[in-house]
């Protein structure tokens, strides 16, 4: 996989680890009310995989 599809990938995998993470107990993957730790966790992974994505994206390539 060149680098310029591996930035595109993490940034996609990032955004729905976000979206997923930060929306689970509506959509019923929460194991209790409220925002817990793991939501957090996975919320800090998807930005980080979302800034990996990006730095990838931005270098061109190299």
């Amino acid at each position: 996989m060149d680098p310029k599809q591996r930035g595109v990938v993490l940034l996609v995998v990032g955004a729905l680890l976000v979206l997923i993470s930060a929306t689970a107990d509506s959509l019923g993957l929460g194991g209790a009310p409220g925002f817990g730790w793991k939501q957090t966790a996975g919320v800090v992974a998807g930005v980080a995989l979302l800034v990996a994505g990006g730095a990838s994206l931005r270098r061109g390539g190299e």
